[in-house]
């Protein structure tokens, strides 16, 4: 059976609602009365959805799009494929959010649990062999498969699937969430909270509510106070196999690959993308919006901020090819050398008079 989704959705509405809610102009010779009834990015979004654009780097799926409508500023107007609206802000990421708000008014405070109701919802599907520690709270409309064991204080959100044999630690939240069998999630891991979506601005920063979910595979491990956030339209996905250590953040939409290695402190910025059986050293990041090939190796305090090639070995930051990164750190080292000789033997190099 289909999963029936985390959050409810309003309408449809027409194209001249929407347009008022995004504070948008609808483009001449466009029917208002049109109706939409749900906001796609621009590559998934068809004939009754409206997408959005405000960033260069997605012109190629503006093209290609087949949006009923679409957020854009006045100097893209003219860009929008036949057969797709164009809705003229100057702010299309204020107007997403605000379209966002119109269809899925309760994405900003979603229901984890029924007020008053146990500790388990009676409507939960639990079964047989599922330990329940003390403590535990299992929202409205939860699976979990046998052989799984959820330990006290843990919060299993509404509408969340997990499968057999897997180990849900204690005080741990799973949320918004999809996850697979034989998954562990150790002490205090944060699934499926808002991803950190705001329009920012001069008079105040306009917060983006996230619909997205979160997908962990087979045999992931967790570690004790990670966080995975849950997508804004799109799913955040973790692979099958992969292992993340303590305290390390994955932010929306962001996609991990199979058998990767996330070790502590480092950090997956949103919308980026691993392939499988990547490595991530201590305290490691990456900026949003990019590629990390499969089999690459990111060093322990690197911060790659463009895409990375498969099997390539960064380090620094910015992270750079291994090799380039230590020819340099030994040119400075050699410099620093001479400078200081040239200081302890007073030689006017050292800037005296």
């Amino acid at each position: 059976m289909e999963h029936p989704g985390f959050f409810e959705r309003t309408g449809p509405h027409t194209l001249s609602e929407v347009a008022t809610a995004a504070s948008a102009q609808v483009s001449g010779g466009a029917n208002p009365d049109a109706l939409i009834d749900d906001v796609r990015p621009l590559h998934e979004a068809g004939p009754t959805h409206v997408s959005f654009i405000d960033n260069k780097k997605y012109l190629p799926q503006l093209d290609l799009t087949k949006a009923g409508a679409c957020l854009v500023i006045p100097s893209l107007a003219e860009r929008v494929p036949a057969g797709t609206v164009a809705l003229v802000t100057p702010k299309p990421y204020h107007g997403f959010a605000l379209a966002l708000a119109l269809f899925y008014p309760s994405a900003m405070r979603p229901m984890v649990a029924a007020p008053g109701a146990p500790a388990v919802d009676p409507t939960a599907r639990l079964e047989q062999g599922v330990l329940i520690e003390p403590g535990a709270i299992i929202g409205p409309d939860v699976q979990i498969g046998s052989g799984t064991r959820v330990a006290a204080g843990a919060v299993i959100g509404a509408r969340v699937t997990i499968g057999r044999d897997c180990y849900i630690g204690a005080l741990s939240t799973v949320t918004h969430a999809l996850v697979g069998d034989r998954v562990t999630i150790h002490s205090g891991v944060r699934i499926g909270q808002d991803g950190f979506g705001f329009a920012m601005g001069r008079t105040g920063h306009l917060k983006v509510p996230q619909i997205g979910r979160v997908i962990i595979q087979d045999d992931v491990e967790i570690g004790a106070n990670a966080t995975v956030d849950r997508g804004a339209l799109k799913d955040t996905i973790i692979g099958e196999g992969t292992k993340i250590d303590n305290l390390v953040q994955i932010g929306h939409n962001a996609v991990v690959g199979r058998h990767c290695v996330l070790v502590s402190m480092s950090g997956v910025a949103g919308s980026t993308v691993l392939g499988d059986f990547v490595v991530m050293g201590g305290q490691s990041g990456t900026v949003g919006h990019i590629s990390i090939g499969s089999g690459a190796q990111i060093g322990g305090a690197s911060h790659p901020t463009h895409d990375v090639p498969p099997g390539a070995r960064y380090f620094g930051t910015p992270a750079k090819p291994l090799r380039e990164s230590a020819r340099e750190q030994a040119l400075i080292k050699r410099l620093v050398a001479r400078d200081k000789e040239s200081y302890d033997d007073g030689s006017p190099e050292s800037g005296e008079s």
